[in-house]
């Protein structure tokens, strides 16, 4: 089975209580990227996103990007690994 390149993000600021995960999900289907976002109880959003290195870059970018205001840290780790997800899902 081929690797994909995996990122996982945690995104802090006011991210929670302003339709954060519905916009990711909104923005995932703009890119050929799996994974899901959901919220954490410490007030952070969780995203875990797979496909090739450049479609999982782009579309962090373009949360990033359309939640600017909203968001005060991001922390990511990635690396290759085989696919776990099927589609882009809100947990």
């Amino acid at each position: 089975m081929a690797e994909v390149h995996h990122v996982t993000v945690y995104f802090s600021g006011h991210v929670q209580g302003v339709g954060f995960r519905y916009l990711v999900l909104q923005v995932a289907r703009g890119f050929d990227v799996a994974g899901f976002v959901q919220n954490l109880p410490d007030g952070r959003v969780h995203l875990e996103v797979e496909g090739t290195a450049d479609e999982v870059q782009q579309f962090i970018a373009a949360v990033q990007e359309r939640m600017e205001g909203f968001i005060r840290k991001t922390e990511q780790t990635g690396g290759l690994r085989a696919p776990q997800f099927a589609g882009f899902s809100i947990r």
